[in-house]
């Protein structure tokens, strides 16, 4: 055995040990909880020298998985972690990788997935994977994540198909416990050896065509391939994890069984749950019961045979699905455990409880009840297990319906001169007469600009309003079940197709106007972005402003994806520190500049652009007067506002007004709009314009950049900022910019 030392760590922090020790040469990679600290633990490695792993963040988990298909085919090794509903929006790359025959490591911490939104732990998002020609290990332990991550990347250079590591969110993904690592780098290395591929797209002497197009004949043929793949890997996966006992000295089978030789009831569980189930067995075996537990630590290839080996004495079987194939009467490790046994022509009787769902937390009373239950001869065959009745939630209306005319003061007042708008009114102390349509029991932090925007923006818009969250921090803090903050309609949609969702929302309504199947009035559809929301979703929000779908698209830019712990976004201010952009010997922060979304706005040709900060409150309601008249009458508007979060920038709750005011001053964030294609700039600071060094220093993100050793930065930074303000001003001196 090689020499090991041990370390306290969660399943994510040794998932990211090893994949530091094996020193990919790619990870692209996309923030969701509860995969994150896996690109995080490597982002503060890489700042400290520790490895050279090249970590590209994408700005969604579909672009994350073909960086990492396209890294791939360039012939070295690849690496990557999500979850849940991050793992869908994956999904569609995962049968390409496979089907080229392309290997690469990747960890899925397992979660709900939604909806209704749940971040918690359960096995619902895996059992999408059992259908893509990947492998897919289960670990059970954080040391078992720990040894399969190694061991994962030989098995998928030998049969040359991906790998995915799978274990249970926040389960074995936070929990910390012992764990033993190799004390050198080199040793994992050497296990690995050398990776030769047989085919590179970089390979310029022996040019290859990757994924050509097929017909029926051919495509049978490459499908039969990676059958053939997978029937190897029943064999190779075995060898692996004998030669990684020879290593370590720990031993991993494909199946693990605890008591279960004379068991006449037997428990099937997957992930950490197992373990749990284990103290139940051996309480029951003290009362005289005959009863064991069995896993698999290999979904696929699926280990027919040994799990077969395990369960054919026992005569009750219970399956614990952590997640369910609805409608088919169990999940389906269930489903695949009865083939098994028809096929074997075993007359066990089988039952299948389905538990744990979004994290549901198993005890080992719970194990034992369900042992229990295999004695009852009248047990149903499939339940959930853990539901209750419960209370019935009454559709209970927190607040009052807003009427138009409470809503509908004529407190502004829009008038087109010169193909521009003119708003009337708007000041402040008027516009505290509009009823706010958030109440203020939400749960933001104290400080958050996320409420103060939004009750800026709506203190500008009449009338009825529907609005629309992208996932966020502004959608998480006002809606937890059963209660929400909102006095008005609210719908929630994920971050990558808010904006296709209000579109269809706010169709339907028009065209049911035109049915006769809905009063007449106008209603103002708001769509309302941040944290991030406006990269994984900026597909989505480009494609509504090309149709010019009549919505304003409210983006509230706070810097970061603050939702999931702060991860960089490409809002992101340059330099910043965050959980995926260390500052380190090898690392200044985020390394590229901030993302300019209304420009990019701008040019799709969209009838109203505009930029506001709380600093400047009635140019703030101003803009948002006319982005309702714009989504009212010619399509669509999009408002960014500059967007405090004091908990990940470092600052006072306090000063948040005068550090939005400090950002505006130094033209970091400038205000301005862009009203049919003619730029004018509302707020120009003039002699006020200060450094941004000085805007910088009052946040604890970027207050390193201060320092004299990183001056290279701040001054490109700085370049960057005055030249965008010279090209807004030289946008506003013409007339047709």
């Amino acid at each position: 055995m090689e020499q090991q030392r041990v370390l306290f760590e969660s399943g994510n922090e040794v998932a990211a040990y090893a994949a530091k020790q094996i020193n990919y040469h790619v990870m692209g990679y996309y923030p969701i909880t509860p995969s994150t600290q896996i690109a995080e633990f490597l982002d503060q490695m890489k700042a400290d020298g520790e490895h050279e792993i090249c970590m590209i963040p994408a700005e969604g988990e579909h672009s994350a998985a073909g960086i990492c298909y396209g890294a791939s085919t360039g012939g070295g090794r690849v690496f990557n972690a999500t979850s849940a509903n991050g793992l869908m929006y994956a999904l569609e790359q995962l049968p390409v990788q496979s089907g080229t025959r392309f290997p690469m490591v990747m960890n899925v911490a397992c979660r709900t997935v939604s909806g209704p939104l749940c971040i918690k732990g359960d096995h619902s998002d895996i059992m999408y994977c059992l259908n893509t020609g990947w492998i897919i290990l289960f670990a059970n332990t954080p040391q078992a994540v720990y040894d399969m991550n190694i061991c994962a990347l030989k098995i998928a250079e030998q049969v040359k198909l991906p790998v995915i590591v799978a274990f249970d969110g926040f389960f074995t993904s936070h929990q910390k416990r012992r764990c033993m690592v190799f004390e050198k780098d080199e040793t994992v290395q050497n296990f690995i050896g050398k990776y030769d591929a047989e085919y590179s797209a970089l390979d310029l002497k022996h040019p290859v065509s990757i994924g050509s197009y097929m017909n029926e004949p051919d495509v049978l043929n490459n499908k039969f391939q990676l059958h053939q793949a997978m029937e190897a890997a029943k064999t190779v996966i075995p060898s692996v994890f004998d030669d990684y006992f020879q290593l370590s000295g720990r031993q991993y089978a494909t199946v693990e069984g605890y008591r279960t030789e004379d068991a006449e009831v037997v428990l099937h569980l997957l992930g950490s749950a197992y373990h749990t189930a284990k103290v139940a067995v051996d309480q029951l075996r003290e009362q005289g019961k005959k009863v064991g537990v069995f896993t698999t630590n290999i979904l696929r290839p699926y280990p027919a045979e040994e799990l077969y080996e395990l369960c054919k004495n026992a005569k009750t079987i219970l399956v614990g699905d952590r997640q369910d194939s609805y409608g088919a009467k169990g999940g389906n490790l269930s489903l695949e455990l009865k083939a098994m046994l028809q096929e074997k022509g075993s007359t066990a009787k089988v039952l299948t409880r389905i538990y744990g769902l979004g994290g549901k937390d198993f005890y080992e009373k719970d194990a034992e009840e369900m042992l229990l239950s295999c004695y009852d001869p009248n047990a149903d065959r499939f339940d959930y297990f853990g539901k209750y009745p419960g209370e019935q939630v009454k559709e209970e209306q927190y607040f009052a319906p807003l009427t138009e005319k409470e809503t509908k003061l004529g407190l502004t007042k829009c008038i087109m001169q010169d193909g521009k708008l003119q708003v009337e009114g708007g000041r402040l102390n008027e516009t505290t007469e509009v009823p706010k349509r958030i109440a203020p029991g939400h749960g933001a932090c104290p400080g958050c600009g996320i409420p103060v925007n939004l009750n800026l923006l709506l203190r500008g818009i009449e009338g009825n309003v529907v609005l629309l969250f992208q996932t966020g921090c502004g959608m998480v803090v006002t809606t937890g079940y059963p209660k929400t903050a909102f006095k008005v309609p609210y719908v929630h949609n994920l971050f990558q197709n808010g904006a296709a969702t209000l579109t269809g929302l706010s169709e339907m309504f028009r065209e049911r106007q035109k049915r006769g199947e809905y009063p007449d009035g106008e209603i103002t559809f708001i769509m309302v972005s941040g944290d991030g929301g406006m990269d994984i979703g900026m597909g989505s929000a480009l494609g509504t402003a090309i149709r010019n779908n009549r919505l304003i698209l409210f983006e509230y830019d706070n810097g970061g994806y603050m939702n999931t712990g702060y991860q960089l976004s490409y809002s992101t201010p340059m330099g910043a520190k965050s959980s995926t952009s260390h500052v380190g010997q090898n690392q200044y922060g985020k390394p590229f500049f901030n993302k300019d979304m209304p420009q990019i706005m701008a040019a799709t040709g969209i009838p109203y652009v505009a930029t506001a900060a709380e600093s400047n409150p009635v140019d703030f309601i101003k803009k948002a007067a006319k982005a309702q008249h714009y989504a009212q009458f010619y399509g669509m508007a999009y408002i960014k506002a500059i967007s405090a979060c004091p908990l990940n920038w470092g600052d006072k709750p306090n000063l948040e007004r005068k550090v939005i005011g400090a950002a505006v001053d130094s033209c970091y964030f400038p205000l301005y709009e862009v009203e049919q294609g003619i730029t004018t700039i509302s707020y120009d600071p003039g002699q006020r314009k200060i450094p941004v060094t000085d805007w910088l220093k009052m946040m604890g993100r970027t207050k390193h950049l201060t320092n004299e050793k990183y001056k290279n930065i701040t001054d490109e930074m700085q370049k960057e900022i005055d030249r965008r303000w010279e090209i807004l001003k030289a946008k506003a001196e013409h007339k047709l910019l």
